[in-house]
């Protein structure tokens, strides 16, 4: 999904592998109000999602931004897996449309899968909530104070890199979410929204492979949170994502 939540980026860089079993998802959005158009764009996603698992394959989405998570999620649902949520993430991704300072949509779909209003866009693509005692937010270094106190009383868990284990993980089958921007800026650069201080690429591919090594990952969903036309210095981009869609 070449998009950063409804602009398309035909130029970003993905450093995906060639084949046939690699698909573009693009669609064509109305003259509308941003959420709108968010649910246009994830419902073919949702349905290429739903495909794959109805074809006993494990679905790998890829894109600009965390958002598309809301597709990858309904898509599993209609494919009747109720997953739960393992979320790498340099933020919470908690913030609501009355409590973000910036207004960046891009920071909200963890909260939105938990059931945060749903008429935004849940209702229209079919999304149901996500339990929050399903769900396991891994690093969530840079936190706005909204999210902070949110958090402080939720039923998420959360948990830093070096601490995901088999035994940690919330219960039944499992969507692991990566944003790119856990792995520390150093490593990883071009980074929209770069939070300091964060793992090593290394020990991010390590934990994520702790949680494939379950057998209970039903899809995987990828935020290649970049500008695009930045240099991958070290190959890091590459690296990793070949990795993860790899499995290993």
């Amino acid at each position: 999904m070449p998009y950063h939540l409804d602009e398309h980026l035909p130029d970003l860089d993905i450093p995906l592998p060639s084949g046939d079993d690699v698909t573009t998802v693009t669609a064509t959005l109305p003259e509308a109000d941003t959420w709108t158009r968010l649910g246009r764009l994830y419902e073919p996603v949702a349905e290429a999602v739903a495909d794959v698992v109805r074809n006993d394959k494990v679905p790998v989405v890829v894109s600009g931004d965390c958002t598309a998570s809301l597709g990858t999620v309904t898509g599993l649902q209609r494919a009747a897996v109720d997953p739960s949520v393992v979320w790498f993430d340099a933020h919470g991704d908690v913030q609501t449309v009355e409590t973000t300072a910036s207004g960046y949509l891009g920071g909200m779909p963890l909260r939105i899968l938990v059931g945060y209003r749903p008429e935004l866009i849940s209702e229209r693509l079919g999304l149901r909530v996500v339990p929050e005692d399903r769900v396991m937010l891994v690093d969530a270094r840079d936190l706005d104070p909204p999210e902070a106190d949110y958090l402080a009383t939720s039923g998420i868990r959360r948990c830093g890199v070096e601490e995901v284990s088999a035994d940690a993980l919330p219960p039944g089958p499992l969507l692991l979410h990566m944003d790119l921007d856990v792995i520390d800026p150093g490593e990883l650069a071009g980074l929209r929204y770069p939070a300091a201080g964060g793992p090593t690429a290394s020990s991010v591919l390590r934990a994520a492979r702790r949680v494939l090594d379950t057998g209970r990952v039903v899809a995987m969903d990828i935020g290649c949170t970049w500008h695009p036309g930045r240099e991958d210095l070290g190959d890091t981009r590459s690296r990793v994502l070949s990795a993860l869609i790899s499995g290993g």
